[in-house]
């Protein structure tokens, strides 16, 4: 626990600070990223305004929904309502949604590093830009995957062929009632597996995921690591942002980055190993990519 509150600041000059971290990424033994809603948000894909207005505005002229997370809590008047929504939520972040332009520089800025990438993100971006899957821990679940409404079993299931099936055949705002998907071991109504209460499902493939993250940590801990925090707010700051602070306290060998515009802090206990910057994400990425090693 850190005994002061963090502070608001960028560390220097942007270009400096670009030099500096381009620098950190290209001497570290390791990089562990860590990706919070800001970096999809970076890439386009943003939850309200003209993108939700061109999907959902049938939705928000019945019911009043402004953007696409409110709409994701809201009490539909029946199943049939609930998965036109989702199909179509599903559809335009996760299958047609295409690989944002963040993702892939992040990539080509770390692709011959020894990485690991922790997300609270769900919509599959940095599989689709190209990363190694036994490289990424999604810790909140996946747009594209379904799970059993009363969690009756740990398994999930890809949902691609069925989204596909109600984006062609909704009307109204309704999907007929026989694509209504039914978990296949208890026959209740499936849901998505996203983390929002106490049923969210960890499968097989989330706990194999957890397990390398730690491996990754253990492997480097003492290590000349730079943790590069990309987007991350305080909705959920105990995934990324304080274990990305305590390992920086405890290393001093690591060097903690924060990208968020708005929001980029760091407490003072590890001021001398951060770089802030409080500036858009996509134009950060992109410089670090131009810029040449100094």
């Amino acid at each position: 626990m850190f005994l002061r509150k963090p502070i608001m600041k960028s560390t220097g000059n942007y270009w400096s600070q670009i030099e500096k971290l381009k620098t950190e990424i290209e001497t570290a033994d390791a990089i562990l990223i860590g990706a919070g809603a800001g970096l999809s948000t970076s890439a386009g894909m943003e939850y309200s305004g003209e993108r939700f207005e061109k999907t959902f505005s049938d939705f928000r002229q019945k019911y009043g929904i402004t953007d696409m997370y409110s709409g994701g809590f809201y009490p539909y008047d029946s199943l049939e309502e609930y998965w036109a929504w989702w199909s179509r939520h599903i559809w335009i972040n996760r299958y047609d949604s295409g690989v944002g332009k963040p993702y892939a520089d992040l990539l080509e800025l770390v692709k011959d590093k020894d990485y690991f990438v922790l997300t609270t993100n769900v919509d599959h971006q940095f599989q689709l830009a190209g990363f190694d899957k036994k490289r990424l821990f999604y810790t909140q679940g996946d747009y594209g995957l379904w799970q059993c409404s009363k969690a009756c079993h740990d398994k999930t299931y890809d949902n691609e062929e069925a989204v596909r099936q109600m984006m062609t055949a909704q009307k109204d705002m309704k999907i007929p009632t026989g694509l209504i998907p039914k978990c296949p071991v208890c026959g209740a109504p499936m849901t998505m597996n996203l983390r929002c209460d106490n049923k969210f499902v960890q499968d097989e493939g989330w706990y194999a995921a957890a397990n390398r993250y730690d491996d990754f940590i253990r492997c480097h801990e003492n290590l000349h690591i730079r943790f590069l925090e990309l987007g991350v707010g305080f909705n959920t700051p105990v995934i990324i942002k304080y274990p990305f602070w305590q390992m920086t306290a405890k290393n001093k060998k690591a060097v903690y980055a924060c990208v968020n515009y708005g929001e980029s802090l760091f407490p003072r206990e590890i001021e001398n190993q951060a770089i802030c910057m409080d500036i858009g994400i996509e134009k950060v990425l992109k410089d670090l990519n131009q810029t040449t090693n100094i």
